[in-house]
């Protein structure tokens, strides 16, 4: 009862009146430790102005890092986490990993790298259209793997921004990692680059905020009521026939393994798969699966198939679920 009241209470508040801020919460070490991690690579001229705002991301043209508010308290992690499905970056870990992905944007616009003709060569024209129906190619070592969902395959901007994040993690190994990956050439240009930049000053030092916290008049109902619309499925059948060519339709009198308790079954495989392959986000991960579970019982599905060729199948029905949610819902405010 007291929790249900604590939510009920918190989502009538507009999010502007929470009185969130990084100075004095959970946020404030870990941007410390990241700005160590600059001046670890020679980035000392560029000082990023960190705030908080919906989402991540970094407005085109500035050096200021928006961070999701929600991260600021465990209670609004929580409340997100129940809310969406998910997080982006709550531990230290995962948060420094977004960070990095994050200044790789930063260091772009603060010195017009998208400019420079070996850079485009590299990444392609940053004019090139940022589209959401964006085709990852799971298995291409053309690029490099560091956000979830092939996020470098969007744009050139983000091939460059996961590129960059790769470089600076701290101990990297990527010349390892990435031998004989096509992807290695970038990263041997970042790090030339890089050496290039130290001690250079910057063309734009812009730390103008968009959309801070500060401003935000929506309530935290509101702002998750827009959140589900995008979490969901376009419509309750929007991969029916993807799961009908993976399952067959029950017939009485015939006994067969319902697809809803295969998937059950099989979904701890499932999910090391998804989350180990793909580095999916844990959190959509489960919420997908148990959407998926209830769609076959409601279909009435069963296992028509041999278990390997239906999991296999299956594999690919869920990527094309999780891609078609995360290309709605991430929300960039570059170009």
């Amino acid at each position: 009862m007291e929790r249900a009241f604590h939510e009920a209470h918190l989502d009538q508040r507009p999010i502007r009146a929470l009185g969130l801020a990084i100075s004095g919460t959970r946020l404030e070490p870990l941007v410390a430790a990241f700005r160590q991690e600059l001046a670890a690579v020679g980035l000392k001229r560029i000082t990023p102005r960190f705030y908080l705002s919906t989402e991540w991301g970094v407005p085109f043209g500035t050096i200021a890092i928006a961070i999701p508010f929600y991260l600021a308290r465990p209670d609004l992690a929580q409340l997100h986490v129940e809310r969406t499905g998910m997080i982006e970056g709550f531990d230290e870990r995962e948060f420094l990993r977004y960070l990095r992905h994050e200044m790789g944007h930063v260091v772009s616009y603060a010195y017009k790298l998208y400019e420079r003709r070996e850079w485009v060569q590299a990444f392609g024209a940053i004019t090139q259209p940022y589209v959401e129906e964006y085709r990852p190619q799971p298995f291409s070592r053309r690029f490099v793997r560091h956000l979830p969902g092939w996020y470098a395959q969007k744009h050139p901007d983000e091939d460059w921004a996961e590129t960059f994040a790769v470089w600076m993690q701290p101990k990297a190994r990527w010349r390892r990692d990435y031998q004989g990956w096509p992807a290695l050439e970038k990263l041997e240009y970042v790090d030339r680059l890089m050496g290039e930049l130290s001690g250079g000053l910057p063309h734009v030092m812009n730390r103008k905020l968009i959309e801070p916290i500060s401003k935000n008049k929506t309530t935290l109902a509101e702002h998750y009521r827009q959140k589900r619309a995008r979490y969901e499925f376009d419509t309750p059948d929007a991969y029916d026939l993807r799961l009908k060519r993976v399952f067959g339709k029950h017939h009485k009198g015939r006994r067969r393994v319902r697809a809803s308790t295969f998937v059950r079954q099989s979904k701890p495989e499932l999910e090391r798969w998804l989350m180990r392959r793909s580095r999916l986000y844990p959190y959509l991960v489960h919420h997908v699966l148990r959407a998926v579970i209830a769609r076959c019982r409601e279909l009435d599905l069963v296992l028509d198939t041999s278990k390997h060729e239906a999991k296999r199948a299956l594999l690919g029905v869920l990527e094309r679920i999780l891609l078609d949610i995360l290309r709605r819902d991430r929300e960039r405010y570059t170009l």
